[in-house]
């Protein structure tokens, strides 16, 4: 891409209607503000967080770029999310679909609105292991440690945790 573009991880997750068709929807969204290099297969992870009575999440990590600064980028993911459906509901629970971006470039941020890389993504199986299929060497630029390095570092209980990976047909959003 154009050297003005940054390289970026997302995470993508959803586990109310049909959550297929609400990643299909948000990865086409997506198109509208990067360019796609790696997506994973998809996950099928239990909730995680105090809010357990709920159903079970796809989930999914991609890769690619933007031209967009963090916070444009977080305000246009945000605008997708209300598009597919997104409602605003209690933390941790039932959601439409939730894109969250991971990092940007080897960017640290910390704002009211936004934290990169994620604050979250080291302790969380759904994220790191598509992520580490993805992009098992990225280093984590504040750690200092690797994907793979940090998903080898939970507990075997949270890895069993996802399970039933599949893949999409990604002929859509990513050119290979």
């Amino acid at each position: 891409m154009a050297d003005s573009s940054r390289s970026i991880y997302l995470s993508i997750g959803t586990n109310i209607g049909n959550r297929k068709e609400n990643i299909d929807q948000a990865l086409t969204g997506l198109l509208e503000i990067m360019k796609f290099e790696k997506v994973s297969a998809v996950y099928e992870t239990a909730p995680w967080g105090p809010v357990q009575d709920q159903p079970s999440f796809y989930n999914l990590c991609a890769s690619g770029w933007t031209k967009l600064s963090p916070i444009a980028f977080l305000d246009a993911v945000k605008e997708l999310e209300r598009t597919i459906g997104r409602l605003d509901g209690l933390r941790w629970g039932p959601r439409l679909i939730d894109i969250d971006l991971l990092f940007y470039e080897d960017v640290q941020l910390i704002s009211e609105r936004l934290i990169i890389p994620h604050k979250e993504v080291t302790g969380r199986a759904f994220v790191l292991v598509p992520l580490n299929e993805i992009a098992p060497d990225l280093s984590h630029p504040a750690l200092n440690q690797s994907i793979q390095d940090l998903m080898a570092q939970l507990p075997e209980e949270e890895l069993r945790s996802v399970v039933n990976s599949f893949t999409l047909d990604l002929t859509n959003y990513v050119s290979i």
